[in-house]
C-alpha cells in the first residue's frame, strides 16, 4: 500500500491507491528550494532595478543637487576653519555632567555613527532584495537628501555667524591643526584635504554635523521602517551618539540641543511641502515558505479575481440600463454566499488608492 512506483511521466510518483505527487512537490526539497529561491531573489532584484531606474531617469536632477550642496556643506566647513582661533574652553553644563572620554576613545562616537550611517544605507537599499517594502529607494534618498540640505543650510548660516573656540583636542590652543595658514591658491581650499579636512576641522560647531545625519535616519526609518523594537533602538542610539558626542569634547552642548530640535522642526515642515511618496506595501512575506503555501495564495488571488470580475460585468450592466436574469442573480447569490459583503469589497478593490 506504501510502496510508491513511477507513473508515466518521469517526475511524477503514484501509490497504488492512486494518489501521488508531480511538479512541484520537487521544489520543497532543499537543493531544488534553493535553487529556485536564488532564482525568485534575482527577479526580484532585476524587477526593482528597472522600476528605481526608472525613476533615477526623471528625479536625477534633485538627487545629484542634493550630493552637490554636500561638497558645498563641506566646502564651507573647510572655509570657516581659516577662521578659526583656539581660546579657553566655554563653560558648559555638558562637560561637568559628563566625564572626559579622552582623546584615546574619541572613536566612541565615530564607531556609532558609522554604525548608524551603513544600517540606514543599506536599510534603504532594502526593496532590492525583500518582498514586503513600502517605498521606492530613489524617492526616500529624494526626501532625505532634501532633508539634509535644509538643515545643512541652516548650520552654515549658523557657524559663519559667530566662531567659538573649538573644545576638540585638535582645536585647542597649542595645537597645530587650531589654525589653517591662508591658501596659497584656490585649488587648495576646493580640494578640502578629503578626508582629513573633514575630520580634523574647527570652527564648524552650532551645531553638529553628526547629529544632523542622526537625526533625518533616525526620523526617516521612524516613518517608513516596520520594525517597532528598531524604531525604539535607533532614537536610544540617537540619544547615546549625542552623549558621546559631548562626552568626547567634539562639540559644546548648546550644538548638540540646538540640533535636536532644529532638525526636527526642518524635517516636520520639508516633509509636510514634499508629496508623499506612494505605499508599496503588498504583504509580509519575504520568500513562500514552500510551493503549496504560494499554490494557495495564487489560487485565492485567481478566485477573487474570477469573483470580483463577474460581480463587476453585472455592475456595469446595472449603470449601462441592461437588465440582468433574475434567476442567474439568484444562483449568484447563493454561490457567493454573503451578497452584501461582497459587493462592498468588490467596490473598496475598484477604486485606486490616492498617493
Amino acid at each position: 500500500m506504501g510502496v510508491t512506483q513511477p507513473g508515466s511521466s518521469g517526475g511524477c510518483w503514484r501509490t497504488r491507491a492512486g494518489t501521488g505527487s508531480c511538479g512541484h512537490d520537487d521544489v520543497r526539497r532543499p537543493g531544488v528550494y534553493q535553487v529556485y529561491a536564488s532564482a525568485q531573489l534575482w527577479r526580484r532584484v532585476c524587477a526593482e532595478t528597472t522600476a528605481e531606474l526608472q525613476l533615477l531617469f526623471e528625479k536625477w536632477q534633485l538627487l545629484l543637487a542634493g550630493l552637490v550642496f554636500q561638497y558645498i556643506h563641506g566646502l564651507a566647513a573647510r572655509g570657516v576653519h581659516y577662521l578659526h582661533r583656539p581660546g579657553p574652553l566655554l563653560q558648559d553644563l555638558g562637560f561637568m555632567a559628563l566625564p572626559e572620554l579622552g582623546q584615546e576613545k574619541g572613536y566612541l562616537s565615530e564607531s556609532l555613527f558609522t554604525f548608524i550611517f551603513i544600517s540606514f544605507f543599506l536599510w534603504s537599499f532594502h526593496p532590492f532584495v525583500y518582498h514586503s517594502k513600502r517605498f521606492y529607494t530613489v524617492l526616500l534618498w529624494r526626501r532625505v537628501l532634501a532633508f539634509l540640505v535644509a538643515s545643512q543650510f541652516l548650520r552654515i548660516m549658523t557657524f559663519y555667524s559667530t566662531q567659538l573656540p573649538g573644545p576638540n583636542y585638535h582645536c585647542r590652543e597649542g595645537s597645530k591643526l587650531a589654525t589653517l595658514p591662508p591658501p596659497n591658491n584656490a585649488l587648495e581650499v576646493l580640494l578640502i584635504n578629503f578626508p582629513r579636512g573633514v575630520l580634523f576641522g574647527c570652527g564648524d560647531l552650532i551645531f553638529s554635523s553628526h547629529m544632523i545625519f542622526t537625526l533625518v535616519f533616525v526620523r526617516t526609518y521612524h516613518k517608513y521602517g516596520s520594525n517597532r523594537l528598531i524604531k525604539l533602538l535607533s532614537w536610544l542610539m540617537a540619544i547615546i551618539q549625542s552623549l558621546l558626542i559631548i562626552a568626547s569634547r567634539k562639540h559644546y552642548t548648546v550644538d548638540v540641543v540646538v540640533a535636536w530640535y532644529t532638525v526636527n522642526l526642518v524635517v516636520f515642515f520639508v516633509d509636510k511641502k514634499l508629496p508623499e511618496m506612494p505605499d508599496r506595501t503588498n504583504g509580509l512575506s519575504l520568500l513562500p515558505v514552500n510551493t503549496k503555501d504560494k499554490d494557495g495564495r495564487m489560487k485565492e488571488e485567481l478566485h477573487k479575481l474570477e469573483k470580483d470580475g463577474r460581480m463587476m460585468d453585472e455592475f456595469h450592466k446595472l449603470l449601462n440600463g441592461n437588465t440582468v436574469d433574475a434567476t442567474d442573480w439568484r444562483q449568484r447569490v447563493q454561490i457567493n454566499g454573503k451578497h452584501g459583503e461582497d459587493t462592498n469589497h468588490t467596490v473598496s478593490d475598484a477604486t485606486p488608492t490616492g498617493t
